[in-house]
């Protein structure tokens, strides 16, 4: 009975063990902003067809982003979100256009060391990055996020050095997030990708997802502002690292 609720070729045990990675992925993200989405895309990858690896992943972070979005909804910087709203439809209308694309591996080293980049060096200018600027991030985050897949770190790595509060970036970092990957799946749906295949694992993804989500906003209420600041850095450095390693070996 339970492989009928299931996709085709995808074994019940693979299933639990994406349920389950969905409740520690989403704590990590709850607790420093980003991480989880990366982490589940490197997950996903082992048990299901590149076809569908994106699609349901945007469907599953959907999810997660959003409960965790109205969970912190006291604390999201409304006017930034208007305005990263704006660009962000502005870019997904562009990159739903774009035929041809950068090469993943070349975006991958591209991408990471541009965090780097802003992870570890003082840009003054970003913070205090008015709300034209994250009109500008909404536009150019999406548009990657149309053929990149998780661009969480991307927007962790610009939001960072304008928001003080750690739980505001955290919680706006969750609108934006909800945002993106809610213009992927109309995409993708346009497109032709039947997600009703993949309800049943999505919505028990989700619903770990959520918990995880309640145990990482636990953690993050109790975590000093300067081990926050340093985790999120180190966070963003290893998924960098990752992505340039990636890319540099695509690229040979």
């Amino acid at each position: 009975m339970l492989q009928t609720l299931l996709p085709p070729d995808l074994h019940p045990a693979a299933a639990a063990v994406l349920v389950i990675v969905s409740f520690f992925t989403s704590a990590l993200t709850a607790t420093f902003g980003i991480g989880g989405g990366v982490a589940m895309l490197a997950a996903l990858s082992f048990y299901m067809p590149v076809a569908a690896l994106i699609p349901v992943h945007g469907a599953v972070q959907l999810g997660s982003n959003a409960g965790r979005a109205v969970m912190q909804r006291a604390d999201i910087a409304w006017p930034q979100i208007g305005a990263f709203l704006v660009g962000g439809m502005i870019g997904a209308g562009l990159g739903s256009r774009i035929v041809v694309a950068l090469p993943e591996a070349t975006l991958e080293f591209v991408l990471g060391t541009f965090i780097i980049l802003v992870t570890w060096i003082k840009f003054s200018k970003m913070r205090a990055m008015n709300l034209p600027g994250f009109a500008a991030t909404g536009a150019v985050t999406t548009f990657a996020s149309m053929f990149f897949g998780a661009t969480g770190p991307l927007n962790a790595a610009a939001f960072e050095k304008s928001f003080d509060d750690r739980k505001s970036l955290v919680a706006s970092l969750a609108a934006v997030m909800t945002i993106q990957h809610l213009l992927k799946i109309i995409a993708f749906g346009f497109a032709g990708f039947v997600f009703s295949d993949w309800l049943p694992l999505v919505a028990a993804m989700i619903v770990t997802g959520l918990a995880g989500t309640r145990t990482g906003l636990a953690i993050l209420g109790k975590l000093p502002e300067d081990i926050f600041r340093t985790g999120l850095k180190w966070v963003l450095t290893l998924i960098a690292l990752d992505m340039l390693w990636r890319g540099i070996e695509g690229l040979l």
